[in-house]
């Protein structure tokens, strides 16, 4: 799978809101309520301050009928765009 070169991917947090909350209305709190976890967190992860872990993945995977590897996916392909280094590292001898 490549990354795209012209645009940084959507952050998994806005495909929560537009493809998985707004389409049926759900509201953020009601999310976190299911979920067991705190409405912040939800919060944080649909304004994209923070990351999807692991241990949320399996939450939302298990409430939207979709896998773990889907928002695993979307996140790192976030945080592999987000977080390029700038410095070039040179290959080790080997």
């Amino acid at each position: 799978m490549s990354l795209p070169e012209n645009r940084i991917p959507t952050h998994p947090g806005q495909i929560l809101l537009l493809e998985f909350l707004v389409p049926v209305r759900l509201s953020q709190a009601a999310l976190a309520r299911h979920l067991g976890i705190p409405v912040q967190r939800i919060s944080e992860i649909v304004s994209g301050k923070r990351s999807i872990t692991t241990a949320t993945t399996w939450l939302l995977a298990q409430a939207f009928n979709t896998t773990p590897g889907f928002w695993m996916r979307l996140q790192i392909n976030d945080d592999l765009v987000r977080y390029k280094p700038t410095k070039r590292i040179e290959k080790l001898a080997g």
